[in-house]
């Protein structure tokens, strides 16, 4: 059985695997040396992307040098080298070359890989391209941005991926600044920054465009337009990125050039994961990346979306090229819509819970999540790049609405209730004042008996009340549907989490009639993970509709069960 190696099988790149398998070849995985990375992260790291793979495959190891390594692939004999990763673009493509395997001569390396080298090939080939220069010290930074009267300016590493290190400038002073803190950095890869590129900076939208090429014909595979916030202290972060399912104005022109930029950067054979922006000019490239595209999307979700994923196809590109040609005959419409939705953590954050684990999976186009369970604690750190965004939804779904939908719902809780994404459980030990909370409770109860036959969840009796009332622990008591539920817990919400709180909020939502109401008191809201906006957001996410209160009722969430 003839093997193909995946060099750096990390992020989505661990897909080739069952496509390797399917094919009727043995998968191999090359792990790299963990270069300047802790060596115990790096083990758990790739340990982590491994256990995403449910077929088997051998590995092998990087040696010290790359005679050895070398060596080692040449006894396997491989049918081809492909790259997982970013950072296995050089090695995949010297062993190739070295091995007289399909792929992209060594000579295009430097334009692969290179952010600056990459645009002076696009000068070459009379291409749009973006003015920049290689600097190593502010100094230099200074003279490139006055010589070309330059205003907005973009900084980063040459070599580098994930936007690590990279910043946007509105003026000289910003430059400067970011020019201290960054040469000060490693980037994505652990090497000291020595050089940075300064880039003029292009306003306009921002795509992505992969493909893949079979002997020097690329061909289309999937569109993304994504949407990126600029931090107070002037980094890129992600927000969401979208698939291009039908093409708008001046979408079509940047397909066209991002086959040109393919040809220009010279690849023959395998992936092109571009990165592109239309402004009032017209297209231009920001990057390539010679690679499948990333963030661990799994093989079935870009199925849903394109009908087809990235290495299923870039291994067609190598192996079936007759099928490549069939696809490229193809018209290009997505079956699907797709959003990834990455969270911005606003700063450090010791999380003990993870509440959002709960509420993800409730929404209409809910595919999967990079979210896990914590057991004690973990730090996530303000998010500055895509390697620091503190977790990713991914929705899919054939409505378009519905996705969107969702969008904007978790993009209300990041901004209002970020605690129902990542929780730090308050330690504050808050007073219960018993005896106005029955007031408030009666009050309250007087108001809704007009409603119907109601029940009310509450940890304290309510004395003098003609309605049901039941202890949370005897929930799972409970049979039929209520036309409302009254929640008055505090003492029980303090003794659990809030991934815990958030449970029982839901278990007994489910006990309303659809077109039943719930209301949530501020003696309950108080105690709940985002306050009254946390439970606004809950209630949502349980399929209700957040009611106007009447006159007469305060300080009460009321929401209509759909």
């Amino acid at each position: 059985m003839k093997h193909i190696i995946v060099v750096d099988c990390i992020s989505s790149g661990t897909n080739y695997i069952e496509d390797i398998v399917n094919r009727g070849y043995k998968p191999v995985i090359l792990e790299l040396l963990p270069g300047e990375a802790n060596p115990e992260e790096y083990k758990q790291k790739m340990q982590s992307n491994y256990s995403r793979i449910e077929y088997e495959y051998d590995i092998i190891y990087e040696q010290d040098t790359y005679e050895k390594t070398l060596e080692t692939v040449r006894k396997l004999d491989p049918l081809l080298i492909v790259a997982g990763s970013e950072r296995g673009v050089i090695l995949t493509s010297r062993l190739s070359n070295d091995l007289g395997l399909l792929g992209t001569p060594i000579k295009h390396l430097d334009s692969m890989t290179l952010k600056d080298k990459m645009h002076e090939r696009l000068a070459e080939a009379g291409l749009r391209h973006i003015r920049g220069k290689v600097v190593t010290s502010i100094e230099e930074a200074i003279e490139f941005y006055d010589s070309q009267s330059l205003k907005e300016v973009v900084i980063k590493p040459i070599y580098s991926f994930c936007s690590v290190g990279v910043r946007i400038c509105l003026n000289k002073q910003e430059m400067i600044d970011s020019l201290k803190e960054i040469f000060n950095k490693n980037n994505a890869y652990g090497d000291e920054n020595t050089e940075l590129l300064v880039q003029e900076r292009i306003n306009g939208e921002e795509y992505i465009v992969n493909t893949t090429s079979c002997e020097g014909i690329p061909r289309l595979i999937s569109m993304w337009k994504y949407e990126k916030i600029k931090t107070s202290e002037g980094a890129i972060v992600y927000d969401t990125i979208n698939s291009v399912n039908s093409l708008n104005l001046g979408e079509a022109e940047m397909v066209e050039y991002a086959y040109d930029v393919v040809r220009a950067i010279g690849i023959e054979y395998g992936p092109v994961h571009g990165e592109y922006m239309i402004d009032d000019k017209g297209p231009v490239l920001i990057e390539v990346n010679c690679r499948p595209a990333g963030l661990s999307m799994k093989s079935e979700y870009l199925d849903m979306i394109f009908g087809q994923h990235d290495t299923d196809s870039i291994l067609d590109s190598y192996l079936n090229p007759e099928r490549f040609n069939e696809q490229r005959k193809q018209i290009y419409r997505p079956p699907g819509n797709g959003t990834v939705k990455l969270f911005i953590a606003p700063e450090d954050i010791l999380a003990k819970s993870v509440p959002m684990m709960n509420i993800a999976p409730k929404l209409k186009s809910y595919f999967d999540s990079t979210l896990h369970k914590i057991n004690e604690t973990e730090l996530f750190v303000k998010t500055e790049d895509l390697n620091t965004t503190c977790g990713i939804i991914f929705l899919a779904n054939t409505n378009r609405n519905a996705v969107d939908e969702d969008v904007e719902f978790l993009r209300s809780v990041e901004k209002n209730a970020f605690q129902l994404i990542l929780s730090e459980e308050s330690d504050e030990d808050k007073k219960i004042n018993k005896k106005e909370i029955i007031s408030r409770l009666q009050n309250l109860i007087k108001s809704t008996e007009k409603y119907g036959h109601g029940l009310l969840i509450t940890d304290q009796d309510i004395p003098d009340t003609n309605i049901l009332q039941l202890k949370p622990e005897n929930i799972r008591r409970l049979h039929g549907h209520f036309d409302y539920i009254l929640i008055n817990l505090n003492k029980s919400i303090m003794a659990l989490n809030d991934e815990e709180s958030i449970k029982l909020i839901f278990k007994i939502c489910s006990y309303i009639k659809v077109g039943g109401l719930v209301f949530i008191p501020k003696n309950t809201y108080d105690y709940l993970p985002g306050g009254r906006k946390g439970v606004e957001a809950m209630v949502k996410n349980s399929n209700f509709n957040i009611e106007a209160p009447p006159f007469g009722i305060k300080n009460a969430v009321i929401a209509s069960k759909r």
